[in-house]
Formats: structure tokens, C-alpha cells, sequence
């Protein structure tokens, strides 16, 4: 059997919350506040309220400061406020609904009335209730799907470089790590984290010889190679969803350079996104320390060394300035997903 609801009632006379308190017991949880302050308050505790009965006319403060302010506290913000006064006047009614309350009963209290507008508000909550739930379950069944296809056209990607192995993987971490320490939120992380890996999605559009060519590439080959942040750019397509814009922003910048001598735009400073700026430090400093078909790897010492020296001409200082402060998770994170 489910948990009955739960009724905060709100009114500085204890008659007047004992006679509420009579009508609905024996339907509802019953929580008392005697003021609007302590109202506040015990409309913060969870469990949370699922409606108030509210005074209007109290000491301290009245119940339309009360009500504003719980519609400004984002915890508070979608419980049901229903006024009980004995202010009867039709201002007093505008007043009460511009103040954020959704119902208004008059006192002396009538008890089929009061048990009516309960009963009616609480269905029309609880309905709201369950469409945001399924709003927020089918959002996230969006958003997953979104992740995988990601990850699935990443693995398209790394599938043509065979030499590469779990590049995608680190550079994703790195990635992650830099965001971190560079103070993004949760939300930054996430998506960064999953749309690093595209990267070198555009590679699918390069011929495998190019690709896995065992020397230098010559001129024209090198012009061939520097399309595929375009073609990534291309595959990832124009949409009003942050998760593929920041993967299309990362698989066209990650070349650009701080100083705006890279490509394929040629951008400068913060013309480039965030998310390409920090995803250009990982895939260089994963593409130096791994054995790749024209090199072998780098030391360590020799790589951090680069990116210290470019620093503030090929990558965004604050960029390379956070990904050494990590230095020794990413070293971990190397030795863990080594090829």
C-alpha cells in the first residue's frame, strides 16, 4: 500500500491547525508550522510536503511571503500552496494566486469543501509529478542512446587506424581530468568524456594507405589527412542537442592552435571551444607517447617538455597549465589502458 500524503499546515492560531488537523488525519500525513518562517523551514524537511494549507495573516511573516518565498527555493518550488483565510474580497483572491497559490478557501472552514480542494489539487500534483517522472525517464533513454551511437561511430573511427588501440579511451580520461581540475560541472564532464572520443571520426573518410602509411606523409597526402576534422564535423551534422554539438566541435577543432596557425579554420585564442582546446592537449600528448606506424614513442620527460614549450602557442595555456597538475593520474591512467 502506498505512503499517504503529506499536508503542511501553515496558521498561527491552534485551533484553527487542530480543526484542519480533525478533517484530515485520518486521509493525510499531517506536518504543523505556526508561522510562516517555521513554515519555511518545515517545507524544506524531508519528506517533503506534497501540499500546504496556508494562513495568510500571521506574525513574523504572512503566508503571501511565505508562499513567494517558497516558489523562489528550487527544493520547495512545485509544492502546492492552498490559502485558508478569512480574507474574503476578490483582491484578497488575485492577491493569493499572484503570491503563487493555486487554490483559496475562506474561513469559517467548511469541511467538505476544505477535503474537496485537497483531494482535487493533491490529483492534479500527483499527475505532474508522475508526467515530469516520465518526462525525466524517457529524457534519459534519450540521452543514452545519444552516448552509444557516439561511442559507436568513436569505434567506426579507431577501427580504421588499428595502430592506435586504446587511444580513444585515454584521450577521453585525459580529457575528463583536465575539465575537472579546470572547475566544469558535472554535466561538462560527462558529455566531454563521451564526445572525446570522436575526435578522429573523420578519418573514416581518409584512405586506409594514408592513414596507415609507415613513413611521413607527403604534401598532397598531409592536405588529404588535415580534411578529416571537416568530414568529422560532416558526420556529427547541425542539431539543437549540446551532446552532438560539443562532439562536432571537438571532431572540427581539435587541430586548431592557440596561436591560429592550425586548421582546418585557422582560429585563434577562445574562437576555439573549450572542448576543443582541452581535447588538442590529450590527442597530442596520447598520439606522442604511443607507437604509431611512422614513429615510435616519446619519453615522457620529452613530451611534458613540448607541451611546456608550447604552451600558449599551439594549446591554450590554462589548458596545458591543468593537464600537468594531473600529471600523475594521467601517467596511471597511461600505464592502465597501455596498447
Amino acid at each position: 500500500m502506498s505512503e499517504k500524503d503529506l499536508i503542511l499546515i501553515v496558521d498561527d492560531e491552534p485551533i484553527n491547525n487542530d480543526l484542519l488537523r480533525d478533517i484530515l488525519e485520518d486521509d493525510y500525513r499531517i506536518r504543523v508550522a505556526t508561522n510562516g518562517r517555521i513554515a519555511l523551514k518545515a517545507a524544506s524537511v524531508s519528506p517533503l510536503p506534497d501540499l500546504i494549507l496556508m494562513d495568510v495573516m500571521m506574525p513574523e511573516m504572512d503566508g503571501y511571503e511565505a508562499c513567494r518565498r517558497l516558489k523562489a527555493n528550487l527544493l520547495t518550488q512545485n509544492i502546492p500552496v492552498i490559502f485558508v483565510t478569512a480574507k474574503n474580497q476578490e483582491e484578497d483572491e488575485e492577491a493569493s494566486f499572484e503570491a503563487g497559490g493555486i487554490d483559496f478557501v475562506t474561513k469559517p472552514i467548511n469541511p467538505r469543501t476544505v477535503k474537496h480542494r485537497v483531494r482535487a489539487q493533491l490529483a492534479l500534483h500527483n499527475q505532474r509529478k508522475e508526467l515530469a517522472r516520465q518526462v525525466r525517464e524517457k529524457t534519459a533513454e534519450i540521452n543514452l542512446t545519444r552516448m552509444e551511437i557516439i561511442r559507436r561511430l568513436a569505434v567506426a573511427g579507431e577501427l580504421k587506424d588499428n595502430d592506435t588501440g586504446k587511444h580513444v579511451d585515454r584521450v577521453s580520461r585525459y580529457a575528463r581530468l583536465i575539465a575537472e581540475k579546470m572547475g566544469a560541472n558535472e554535466e561538462f564532464l560527462d558529455m566531454l568524456q563521451t564526445v572525446a572520443p570522436m575526435h578522429d571520426v573523420g578519418k573514416i573518410g581518409i584512405p586506409d594507405k594514408i592513414i596507415n602509411k609507415p613513413g611521413f606523409l607527403d604534401a598532397d597526402e598531409r592536405a588529404y589527412i588535415e580534411t578529416h576534422p571537416d568530414i568529422g564535423a560532416k558526420i556529427m551534422g547541425n542539431m539543437d542537442n549540446p551532446l552532438i554539438n560539443m562532439a562536432r566541435d571537438v571532431a572540427l577543432t581539435h587541430h586548431e592552435k592557440w596561436n591560429g596557425k592550425g586548421y582546418p579554420r585557422g582560429l585563434k585564442g577562445e574562437e576555439i571551444p573549450l572542448a576543443g582546446r582541452i581535447v588538442a592537449v590529450t590527442d597530442v600528448f596520447d598520439a606522442l607517447s604511443s607507437k604509431r606506424p611512422y614513429k615510435d614513442p616519446w619519453p615522457l620527460e620529452k613530451i611534458w617538455a613540448l607541451l611546456e614549450e608550447e604552451r600558449g602557442a599551439h594549446f591554450d595555456p590554462a589548458v596545458v597549465d591543468a593537464f600537468i597538475s594531473v600529471r600523475e593520474e594521467v601517467e596511471k591512467i597511461q600505464r592502465e589502458l597501455a596498447d
